[in-house]
């Protein structure tokens, strides 16, 4: 009865914006439950006219048989199918405890050193070699330089070696009923993730990645991979597990998608005048004129084009750093929300293209 009342008021698909970046029933459905949890006792209601705003927190069962109807409806999938696959999935702790402790959370001295490896950059360089070809139409037809795309690869699973070992149904299940701080988020990539088992064929038990439940060489979450995956070798199949042309071209079409300019710088150093005050933008949007920065004390330090920018602040191995973002740094925390990470991607590529004899140190 509760969960009648509350279907008409709530839908988990509510935060999915069709994005990103991004993102079980009261029946025995659970393979394995996690610490119990507490049951919320409902007061009696004084109206026939309750409000979602009186409606006590839903458990986990309830949120499951509200996903297991919504789920069905929207994307036709019968209910007594996603109850037997969720009924193989299982609560994991480890996935809480990851999702917990982000590198993300880290300084940037002590982000850098774990993505700007010299492994790292000979890996990429390595790599960007053996499939130049292929790199190099996807440039010419995107526009996103092929270092930058390797570098992806790179930072995500270092080149393929390291594609996650969770099962993605057990991380977006543990993480979309269990994880109340993003859990309209998860649960949305679940729902996701049976769109896209039925899409494209996929086993939905046997899909492997990370602990947030993102898959294949270039990580991507299940909205992602519905929206922006592409066939880039015209077999007839977009499968970012195994094949690398899917995979540069997917990547590059994530990035097409969310504006990347051709052409156009990431980033620039950025120097600060002895009298300026500490300025941190409010978002990542690159939305402020380049004689706007300099009203505020801070001019890049080499010629780039009068475009759009942007001021990032970082705490370097050496002290503060100032960089100058534009429109394709922003397009980078696309991917991940992260400046870190996108300041990641942008020095990895740099390193990847340089030449050997100009490779800047790992730190």
């Amino acid at each position: 009865m509760r969960i009648a009342l509350l279907a008409a008021s709530l839908c988990f698909l509510a935060a999915c914006a069709g994005e990103v970046k991004k993102n079980e029933p009261a029946t025995p459905v659970v393979a394995a439950t996690p610490a119990p949890v507490p049951v919320v006792a409902i007061a009696p209601t004084t109206s026939a006219t309750t409000s979602a705003a009186t409606i006590p927190p839903l458990r986990p069962e309830e949120k499951i048989e509200l996903f297991i109807a919504e789920t069905s409806k929207k994307f036709n999938i019968p209910e007594n199918e996603i109850r037997a696959t969720l009924a193989q999935a299982q609560y994991r702790q480890s996935i809480i405890d990851a999702i917990t402790r982000p590198a993300e959370a880290k300084p940037w001295k002590s982000y850098r050193p774990i993505f700007i490896t010299d492994a790292r950059i000979n890996g990429g360089r390595k790599f960007m070699a053996e499939h130049r070809v292929e790199l190099q139409r996807v440039q010419d037809r995107t526009g996103v330089p092929a270092e930058i795309i390797v570098a992806i690869i790179g930072v995500e699973t270092s080149y393929g070696a390291n594609m996650g070992n969770y099962k993605v149904l057990d991380a977006l299940y543990t993480l979309g009923f269990y994880y109340p701080k993003r859990e309209a988020f998860f649960s949305s990539e679940l729902a996701h993730l049976f769109e896209l088992s039925k899409v494209e064929k996929f086993d939905i038990q046997q899909l492997k990645g990370s602990y947030a439940g993102a898959m294949g060489w270039g990580q991507f979450m299940p909205s992602s991979y519905l929206n922006y995956a592409k066939d880039g070798d015209n077999d007839g199949r977009r499968n970012l597990f195994v094949d690398l042309d899917d995979v540069f071209s997917s990547v590059a079409n994530y990035f097409v998608g969310y504006g990347w300019r051709k052409g156009e710088p990431v980033f620039v150093r950025a120097s600060m005048d002895g009298t300026a005050l500490p300025f941190v933008p409010e978002t990542l949007e690159a939305k402020y004129s380049l004689a706007e920065l300099a009203q505020k004390g801070y001019r890049p330090t080499s010629n780039v084009p009068d475009l759009p920018a942007t001021l990032l602040t970082l705490d370097g191995s050496e002290g503060v750093e100032h960089w100058i973002g534009f429109n394709n740094f922003y397009v980078i925390t696309r991917y991940n929300r992260s400046p870190l990470y996108a300041m990641s991607v942008y020095q990895l590529a740099q390193a990847i293209a340089a030449p050997a004899s100009n490779i800047p140190a790992a730190q």
